[in-house]
């Protein structure tokens, strides 16, 4: 065979490779559709034990937590109450390897409740939520517009630092989900400011991604009522992306307006 009768097989064996195609199964084409499919097992029962519960769009997802959190009502009317609640939970993985619990910091009394994803390493050593760069970052952004710390109410969706700093799970996001709708009907804001995706996906049960979420007026149902909601770029992204900050300004412009027609 010619050199140049070589670059068409040449070229469509670089493609397998790329594909990952590493072995030969017959000298044959084979068409697999068309092949007789195997039968499969019957499918399981489902133990009677598991019960499907559908959750309400707009609310945190309930988990193996779901017990605990159906007794907060009850078991706790203040926001102390529930933190020490938290600080006894064990239901959260991440706590065996945080050093602190960072439940909140700012105004227990305040009209604006800011939701973030998850504490970091200086957040770990002082037990607060948003006090590193990315928190002194929020700071200045809350402060361009006229609020300081005692304007707000600052959590996030879990009360632990994540290993690593890395993502938290569903499953950790999930076991303090019920924790935070309680937080929330506690502090009873007249406004939510969720910061990142992480936040806004969570609390609002929705999969768009943060930037098709942000620059619009959203709405979180609970048991106090109906809620504005924000939803806008974390500080933590903005100081990786500062390019991005055009559009964090945009929505505290958005922020300031809605406070003043208040």
């Amino acid at each position: 065979m010619a050199q140049a009768d070589l670059k068409p097989v040449q070229a469509l064996l670089a493609w397998y490779e790329a594909m990952g195609v590493d072995a030969v199964v017959g000298e044959e084409p084979r068409n697999g559709f068309a092949e007789a499919r195997p039968e499969l097992a019957p499918a399981r029962p489902v133990p009677a034990r598991v019960a499907v519960v559908n959750v309400p769009r707009g609310a945190p997802a309930k988990t193996r937590a779901a017990p605990t959190a159906r007794s907060i009502g009850s078991e706790v009317s203040t926001l102390d109450q529930l933190e020490a609640l938290v600080a006894q939970f064990d239901g959260c993985p991440l706590k065996r390897t945080a050093k602190n619990l960072c439940f909140a910091r700012g105004n227990s009394q305040a009209e604006i409740m800011l939701i973030g994803e998850a504490p970091g390493r200086d957040e770990d050593l002082q037990g607060k939520p948003f006090v590193g760069r990315a928190g002194q970052l929020l700071d200045r952004m809350l402060a361009s517009i006229g609020l300081g710390e005692g304007d707000v109410y600052i959590t996030n969706t879990v009360y632990w630092r994540p290993p690593g700093n890395r993502t938290p799970t569903t499953e950790e996001i999930e076991a303090c989900a019920p924790f935070l709708a309680r937080e929330i009907e506690l502090l009873s804001p007249k406004l939510l400011v969720l910061l990142g995706g992480a936040a806004a996906k969570h609390v609002l049960g929705v999969n768009e991604g943060i930037m098709r979420l942000r620059g619009r007026w959203l709405t979180y149902s609970c048991s106090i009522g109906d809620l504005p909601v924000l939803a806008t770029l974390h500080p933590a992204y903005l100081l990786r992306k500062p390019e991005q900050k055009r559009y964090a300004w945009r929505d505290l412009l958005m922020l300031k307006a809605a406070l003043g027609r208040r």
